[in-house]
């Protein structure tokens, strides 16, 4: 599914599967932080593609990690 988010000012879309949307959603409200401060966040904080950054912070998430 893809979403349009903006990201330090700059309009852009995220193809993620819905799984990974509503974790990510999850993951905001634990944090009081709305998705797109949380995926800016991950954003500033990346070293690879921007899916692949999101998909990995949710899965270190459910790790406990």
């Amino acid at each position: 599914m893809k979403r349009s988010l903006t990201i330090a000012g700059h309009a852009t879309s995220v193809s993620l599967e819905e799984p990974f949307w509503d974790e990510l959603k999850a993951m905001a409200a634990r944090r009081g932080l709305t998705v797109g401060d949380l995926v800016a966040e991950i954003d500033r904080n990346r070293d690879t593609n921007l899916s692949s950054a999101l998909r990995l912070a949710v899965l270190a998430e459910l790790k406990g990690s």
